[in-house]
This record gives structure tokens, C-alpha cells and sequence, in this order.
């Protein structure tokens, strides 16, 4: 089969596509045919070498978390699903023509294979940062770096909890963040002075790493009241850096329950081919992402 993977810790240019055998499941696993591939920035922290602590990593080593696809191998004493069901979930070396997961759902009705990659780490993320960072309805959470994938899931989770937020993107998309239901500003200078404007804070994330933290506990007044998810330096600033994932079966059932009551909806900015998962790669670093960024098989 396919796969991407790499040699050594790097720049996009490390990846190669290869020639790989085929994966099998262990006990509690599937192997799915992949179809689709979630394109996070953790894969590239991974690649990088970044996150060793979170992510050990041995070299050669293949790429990408999410993936959406065809159940083609059930492993010893996995019930509830069968050869041919249609599922999304977390695994390893998803950026692949098979791949091993050792979380799933089905699929809901009416997405695509590109969509449900896109949502299995995104939605954890958003479901984990939102409790971590402690905000209740009635409540206004600010949340800088909304317009990507986490902010997207996000901004929908808040919304449907009863809690109000503000949004801060690229001028492109403002429009996109009221649609979602948040207050929407730039950022850039003057944008402390601009989210003022809109209310008093009650919790922030960060989402982008842009070097915002202290003033988002400038803005909220308590650094417990922020959390990051890209800025390594937050601990710094006494801000809990969020890195360590929690229950994915957990968070892909309510990723399921929201998108079937028509509560998230995460749309797919662009996809690449396997070939070009370092282009990927790139434009993920490069940030401003409307939604979600996949891998295509």
C-alpha cells in the first residue's frame, strides 16, 4: 500500500510518499480502507519533533491521526461493527490506503468520507479546551484563532451550551464567525481595544499561537480563566497549556449527536492528495483556515 512517512524530524520535505505493508488490527482495533485524512497541526508538530512528550515517535514513522473510511478488518473482541461499515475515528498513520484505529463511529448520514475526517481530533480538542477552561452558559468566552477547525467546533459547542462568545479571524472571515453565532472581530492592532468593545470576558482560548496570551488574561483577569493549545510559552503567563487528549470514543459520540441534530457542521477548506501532504503541511502552519484541511485517498 501507500503511505506517507518520515525519516527524520523536519521540514515539509521530510515526508515521502513510500511503499508500506499493509497494517492489521490488534485486540480492540479495526482497519479501515482510508478515503479521507484529517489534516491537523499536530501532524506537523509531530514531524517537526515538538511534541515528543505527548507524541513518542519512532523513526520512520508514518503521518496523520484522523481518518474517515471503510471497515476492512475487525481485530479480536471488537463487537458493534462489521467489514463494510462506513466509520470515522483516530488511529495512527492515517495518511494512508489502510490504517489502523483504535476509536470510531459511524458515520452520520448525509457526510462525506472528506467531512468525517475532519472531525475526530477537532472536536475532542474543542469538547476538552471548553471544560477545561471552565465557561458556563450565560457566560462570554473569547476565543482567539476561531475560524479553523477547532475554533469552528467550538464556536457551534458554545453556541449550543448557551454561551456566548466572541471570535477573533482574518478580515476573510468575519462573516464566516457570525454565521457560527460568535461576535466577530480582527485581530491585529488595536484588537484587545476591539473584543472591549464587545463585552467583558469571561474565559479565552487560544487557539493559533499568535502571542497572544498575556493579554488574554489581561482581558479575562485570571490566567486559570485561559487555556492554549498552541502556544508552548503559556505556561509562562501561569496559562494551562492543553496537549493531552481525553476520551475520543466520548467525543466521537457527541460529535455524532450534535451533527445529527444539525449542531456542527465543520466544512472542508481544501483537500490534497497523498502526494501532496507537504503542501498540506504548509498551508496548515501557514494558518487562516476556514474549517478543515484533508488528505484524500
Amino acid at each position: 500500500m501507500r503511505k506517507v512517512s518520515f525519516a527524520e524530524f523536519g521540514g515539509p520535505d521530510v515526508l515521502q510518499l513510500v511503499d508500506a505493508e499493509e497494517p492489521r488490527p490488534g485486540p480492540g482495533e479495526i482497519r479501515v480502507a482510508v478515503r479521507a485524512a484529517g489534516v491537523n497541526p499536530v501532524d506537523w508538530r509531530i514531524r517537526e519533533g515538538q511534541v515528543l512528550g505527548a507524541h513518542p515517535v519512532e523513526l520512520p514513522s508514518g503521518v496523520g491521526i484522523d481518518a474517515a473510511g471503510v471497515v476492512d478488518e475487525v481485530g479480536e473482541g471488537v463487537t458493534g461493527v462489521e467489514v463494510g461499515d462506513r466509520v470515522f475515528g483516530e488511529g495512527s498513520s492515517t495518511y494512508a490506503e489502510f490504517a489502523v484505529l483504535g476509536a470510531w463511529a459511524r458515520m452520520p448520514e448525509g457526510l462525506s468520507f472528506e467531512e468525517a475526517a475532519g472531525y475526530p481530533s477537532v472536536v475532542e480538542t474543542a469538547l476538552r479546551v471548553v471544560r477545561e477552561v471552565g465557561v458556563r452558559p450565560g457566560q462570554t468566552l473569547l476565543v482567539s484563532g476561531a475560524s479553523g477547525g477547532v475554533g469552528s467546533a467550538v464556536l457551534q459547542i458554545a453556541r449550543d451550551r448557551g454561551i456566548r462568545v466572541i471570535g477573533t479571524a482574518g478580515a476573510a472571515n468575519q462573516e464566516y464567525l457570525r454565521e457560527l453565532g460568535a461576535l466577530a472581530t480582527t485581530y491585529g492592532d488595536g484588537w484587545v481595544e476591539r473584543v472591549r468593545r464587545l463585552g467583558p470576558v469571561d474565559a479565552a482560548l487560544d487557539l493559533a499561537g499568535s502571542g497572544v496570551v498575556r493579554e488574554l488574561v489581561e482581558l479575562t483577569g485570571n490566567a486559570d480563566s485561559v487555556v492554549s493549545i498552541a502556544d508552548l510559552g503559556a505556561p509562562e503567563f501561569g496559562v494551562r497549556f492543553s496537549g493531552v487528549a481525553g476520551s475520543m470514543p466520548a467525543a466521537l459520540a457527541e460529535a455524532v449527536d450534535l451533527i445529527a441534530r444539525g449542531r456542527l457542521h465543520i466544512p472542508v477548506e481544501k483537500s490534497y492528495s497523498l502526494a501532496e501532504a507537504a503542501a498540506a503541511h504548509v498551508d496548515s502552519r501557514a494558518g487562516h483556515t476556514r474549517g478543515r484541511r484533508v488528505v484524500v485517498i
